[in-house]
């Protein structure tokens, strides 16, 4: 089982900065890749971004050139640092662990984006 402990968040005015951070804990291959998606009210969740073991990410078209991945493998830590924020980064931002076609789900924290 795997579990995932998430931290940060909050709320910000357009143009500012906000970090998400996760722990993952539990059992787990090192080939594992971590991220972040979020959903806004009534929409479907979407990708945020992704990082590799490696440090190969990935990120969703509405916050490239905004936010950055990083990941530390030894803490098994992944963060996530979002900057020039738009009202519609609003949401849930989910941490997700993908390992050997099983995704893991953190609880979820609030990002909220308004003047």
């Amino acid at each position: 089982q795997v579990q995932l402990v998430e931290s940060g968040g909050g709320s910000v005015q357009p143009g500012g900065s906000l970090g998400l951070s996760c722990v993952a804990s539990g059992s787990f291959s090192n080939y594992a890749i971590m991220g972040y998606y979020r959903q806004a009210h009534g929409q479907p969740r979407e990708l945020v971004a992704t990082i590799s073991p490696s440090g190969i990410s990935t990120y969703g078209d509405s916050v490239k050139g905004r936010f950055t991945i990083y990941r530390d493998n030894d803490e098994n830590r992944v963060s996530l640092q979002m900057s020039r924020l738009k009202a519609e980064d609003t949401g849930v931002y989910y941490c997700n662990l993908w390992n050997v076609g099983v995704d893991y789900w953190g609880e979820g924290t609030l990002v909220t984006v308004s003047s």
